[in-house]
């Protein structure tokens, strides 16, 4: 049996509320939040005595998911939020989009920044990536015709 799907990426976060404001103003929706704890969890992860709070956000169509985690226990013990685009690791996640300007605007109010500039990809995509809550690395793109 071969792979059916890929179901969400995951992404560690201090501010879970600003976070789970900042997806649902990029229009993910908030399918649920809860805690995570027990023997089990720590099985998984191979994090004894872990204990963290998450939140699960569904793209518009309900194919992909993003999985928001506030460690509570044990304590987070590396940051790559601020780590540039050629870093090894985590790069970024992509959404597309129905207006780029439109949704930029948004997200600026929200404290996203701009990382370089919005570009067009032939007569395909406008492409651009922005810092986003904490420093996470978002990108947008908007396809065109």
């Amino acid at each position: 049996m071969g792979l059916k799907r890929m179901d969400n990426v995951g992404i560690v976060v201090e501010d879970l509320g600003g976070a789970i404001d900042f997806f649902r103003e990029l229009g993910l929706e908030l399918e649920g939040r809860a805690t995570i704890e027990g023997e089990w969890a720590g099985r998984v992860t191979g994090l004894d005595g872990q204990r963290v709070e998450i939140a699960m956000l569904r793209t518009p169509d309900g194919h992909s998911r993003l999985e928001l985690s506030r460690f509570l226990a044990p304590p987070v013990i590396a940051d790559h939020r601020n780590a540039p685009v050629n870093a090894l690791g985590y790069l970024r996640v992509m959404f597309a989009v129905d207006d780029i300007d439109e949704t930029l605007e948004r997200l600026r109010r929200r404290g996203a920044q701009l990382v370089g500039d919005v570009v067009r990809y032939q007569d395909s995509y406008r492409l651009c990536y922005l810092r986003g809550p904490e420093g996470l690395l978002i990108g947008l793109a908007q396809e065109l015709g």
